[in-house]
């Protein structure tokens, strides 16, 4: 299997190369300006599955990103847009990129879900970690993208094609404070091709809550969580 990471020169695409790494899937990384970007049609055919990282900025400034989702769905090769990424979706499909009524960099959030795509199996909600000042508009998003995903106040923390294996999360599945991120990339590698292996993903999950345990109280509601 051959998986391409985009990296939108962002610190944390490695934590997501990493995960990767632990479901046993060695995946390449170019950076947006890569040339080798330059047909982005060839790309998205090279590769059973495309991963756009986070970043700074907006996208319409993320190189090759916006290129590379109408290329994976022209192609049909199953994309997973992260933060960054998940705003190159709505941007390539037609919806508003434009500031989220909250600003939150390095805090949790719960996440409500629909119990689909990439998110199928996490609890209902889960904590989600932010880093983003920009979100999708809700008023602009297009009939091919549906919502599964958000916070309580409304903001989208996650869409999927109606049609394609095409799919976005706003906050990082990769950060250890994020519930379930290993399977929620699982879900991913499923539709790229990848023999999913639950007993892997579980024993991952498992490590993450031993890793993040010491650090917060057992009573949940005494945590810092915001509802935003």
């Amino acid at each position: 299997m051959r998986i391409l990471v985009v990296d939108n020169y962002d610190s944390f695409v490695f934590n997501l190369v990493q995960y990767l790494g632990q479901l046993g899937v060695d995946a390449e990384v170019w950076r947006n300006d890569d040339a080798r970007l330059s047909d982005q049609a060839a790309v998205a055919r090279q590769f059973d599955g495309v991963l756009l990282s986070p970043g700074p900025g907006t996208p319409e400034r993320a190189g090759a990103s916006i290129g590379m989702v109408r290329a994976c769905a022209a192609e049909r090769t199953p994309l997973l847009g992260v933060c960054l990424g998940h705003q190159a979706i709505g941007v390539a499909f037609g919806a508003t990129v434009d500031r989220a009524p909250e600003l939150l960099h390095g805090k949790t959030s719960s996440v409500h879900h629909t119990n689909s795509g990439v998110l199928q199996g996490l609890p209902d909600p889960f904590t989600a970690t932010r880093y983003h000042s920009l979100t999708i508009l809700p008023e602009s998003l297009p009939p091919v993208l549906q919502v599964t995903a958000h916070t309580q106040s409304g903001v989208i923390m996650g869409v999927r094609h109606t049609e394609l294996p095409i799919h976005g999360v706003q906050f990082h599945p990769e950060s250890i404070l994020t519930e379930g991120g290993h399977r929620m990339l699982a879900n991913w590698l499923a539709d790229c091709g990848w023999e999913r292996d639950d007993t892997l993903v579980r024993r991952l999950e498992n490590d993450v809550h031993a890793a993040v345990r010491p650090y917060f109280p057992a009573d949940p509601t005494a945590t810092d969580r915001t509802s935003a």
